[in-house]
């Protein structure tokens, strides 16, 4: 069985469709032609508009709480997973080196570090793509030890990606339905004489995925194609079809990469309810702002190390990951 939740080879994540048309004529100088308010004025009299009145809105009263997958829920607060002195090696490379933390049932999260930090890596071996050389990762008690990337999905862990991975020739739809099917149980046989326990999934199915897509703003764009959609519809829907698995831990790979600030803001509220909604939510990001704002508690790698481990305040305050990512001693950041 695949992994439900990345697309087979060929499929193109592609970038967003369409770019901005050209500026119009330059007024005097100093100055562009426009309204009275300064904004630009393209050719033809319409005005540019504001990167905020173009924010795809959520809809939070939709109620998209993880479904029952038949694993043991764990009570706010406790441990959901846990990262055991894990070091993986590629090679004479040390990607990671004895990395220890652990997530707590219901909270946000970050994981951050300079470029090349391991943090990716990290999401790696958590959701089965690499097998640790040493140390292992506990997800509810047990070693995920060598399970493959579609059981680690079946418990309860979802992740996106760092560059979109869209299934790109289906609809908006199409995707998340995949992410749906990662629980059913029905399989050849019964879908192709249509037998009433798959016609049951198939109508479950259909209606969580409408579900996910309405509370993501998307639900009017069901029947487009992911590769048709704007790049921050994109950037959602790869997180709805993550959501449509029923995960306990919600992994976000960079989900702000290429935003506008407006879609950072809208952002910060997305990843908010989807806690508030009873997910844990684990996130790797760069933008400090973001990460400051959202997150309860916050992880720091470099070098493949944990050099800090803390609230935003104690992580902003912290010597350490001031020097990493100013590139100072630690001495001169304190």
């Amino acid at each position: 069985m695949s992994d439900p939740t990345q697309p087979t080879t060929g499929d193109d994540p592609t970038a967003p469709a369409g770019t901005p048309g050209p500026a119009g004529p330059a007024g005097p100088a100093g100055t562009s032609a426009g309204t009275s308010s300064g904004r630009a004025e393209p050719t033809g009299g319409r005005t540019l508009a504001d990167p905020a009145d173009e924010v795809t809105e959520i809809n939070p009263d939709v109620d998209i709480a993880p479904e029952d997958i038949g694993v043991p829920v764990v009570s706010e607060g406790e441990r959901l997973l846990e990262v055991d002195e894990v070091t993986l090696r590629f090679g004479g490379v040390v990607a990671l080196n004895e990395v220890s933390f652990h997530i707590n049932k219901g909270e946000i999260l970050g994981l951050i570090g300079p470029n090349g930090a391991g943090k990716t890596t990290c999401f790696n071996v958590m959701t089965g793509v690499y097998q640790p050389t040493s140390g292992g990762v506990r997800y509810l008690g047990k070693p995920l030890g060598k399970r493959k990337k579609y059981q680690i999905t079946k418990l309860g862990i979802a992740r996106t990606f760092q560059n979109i991975r869209l299934f790109a020739n289906m609809t908006a739809l199409e995707n998340v339905l995949v992410g749906v099917d990662a629980h059913h149980s029905t399989g050849v046989v019964s879908a192709m004489f249509r037998l009433p326990k798959h016609r049951r999934e198939e109508g479950q199915g259909y209606a969580r995925a409408l579900e996910l897509l309405t509370f993501m703003g998307l639900d009017g764009k069901a029947d487009e194609l992911a590769r048709n959609l704007p790049y921050g519809d994109q950037r959602r829907l790869e997180i709805a079809r993550a959501l449509a698995t029923s995960p306990q831990l919600l992994c976000l790979d960079e989900p702000a990469a290429g935003f506008n600030p407006a879609e950072k803001a809208k952002l910060m509220e997305l990843i908010r309810t989807i806690r508030d909604q009873g997910y844990t939510v684990l996130l790797i990001e760069h933008d400090m702002k973001l990460v400051m704002g959202v997150t309860d508690r916050i992880v720091v790698l470099e070098f493949g190390r944990k050099i800090a481990e803390g609230s935003p305040a104690e992580i902003r305050d912290n010597p350490a990951v001031i020097a990493a990512y100013l590139g100072v001693d630690e001495e001169d950041a304190s």
